[in-house]
């Protein structure tokens, strides 16, 4: 019930679906064409776009409803499990996977570019979802690399295939920028939650026995995962989480600093920095002046 499929090559995903391998490296596969199959849970070798075909009605996104019943996309990158427990349930699947192996972008600069698809480290409940049009444009990419497949491979093979992975990347780039725009008041009660939880902290002890909290440790305090959460707040901020949380900590150092009554090194302990050197950089960095400094014309 809970064993987990280990999928190595994309071979072994297409023996998996019971369909024809026409590339050791990549393979799209309609999953309306497959006979009924199973919930599995696989462990990837290799990257995976899944387009799910939904029918779930609208999505209620803060106050305002978004029908994106067309389809939801669901990224996977390598040594990822994603799937559901065999449950004894048989499906008869509608939608698409795209499944490519690192080792089809090597020498390519798309190699090179892949860390800035956050969207591969996104959880599943982060999932893209798409209106009929972004719908159609990923599944005439998905039909462009299939396309490709079918023809006998050649020296201009790679360059064209990775070429439309790419563009079907970038393509999802602009669709989640979308997405968290549509999400605007989601968005905005997430960055309201992440300042109160980071005063919170500064209001207890926890930066006296844990230091100045991370990127990662917000996250999983807001349930989402470190890049979804990175990324929301640049595009709400214009900022990265970790210079938001460097603001606020400064921010606090500035009201502990006009009180008058503590030293910069207690500042600094009770603000959870290792030294009190360390606090001084930031301050400086970030606010212009050296705390001393601020604190005689505050």
């Amino acid at each position: 019930m809970g064993d987990i499929i280990k999928l190595d090559s994309v071979q072994d995903y297409n023996e998996l679906l019971g369909v024809e391998t026409l590339h050791p490296l990549v393979s799209v596969v309609d999953m309306s064409q497959l006979e009924m199959i199973r919930h599995s849970r696989k462990n990837f070798g290799f990257y995976c776009i899944i387009l799910k075909q939904l029918h779930c009605g609208p999505l209620l996104y803060g106050r305002n409803q978004y029908d994106y019943r067309e389809g939801t996309l669901v990224f996977v990158a390598p040594g990822q499990v994603a799937g559901n427990n065999d449950n004894g349930e048989t499906l008869n699947p509608h939608g698409w996977i795209l499944m490519f192996h690192p080792d089809l972008l090597r020498g390519t600069s798309l190699d090179k570019q892949m860390k800035e698809y956050t969207f591969f480290s996104y959880e599943s409940n982060e999932a893209l979802h798409m209106s009929e049009r972004e719908r159609q444009i990923v599944i005439n990419c998905f039909n462009e690399i299939r396309e490709e497949l079918e023809h006998a491979i050649d020296k201009h093979s790679k360059q064209i295939i990775v070429a439309n992975i790419e563009v079907l990347l970038n393509h999802c780039v602009r669709f989640y920028d979308r997405q968290f725009v549509t999400r605007e008041i989601v968005n905005r009660d997430l960055l309201s939650r992440f300042e109160n939880l980071l005063n919170s902290y500064f209001n207890s002890d926890k930066p006296q026995q844990f230091g100045l909290p991370s990127v990662a440790w917000c996250s999983g305090e807001l349930h989402l995962s470190s890049n979804y959460f990175g990324d929301l707040i640049k595009k709400e901020t214009g900022k990265s989480a970790q210079e938001y949380i460097q603001l606020t900590t400064i921010e606090r150092a500035k009201e502990l600093l006009s009180e008058g009554k503590r030293s910069v090194s207690e500042i600094a302990y009770i603000l959870g920095f290792k030294y009190p050197h360390h606090l001084s950089r930031l301050f400086k960095k970030v606010a212009g002046v050296s705390p001393n400094e601020y604190r005689r014309v505050s």
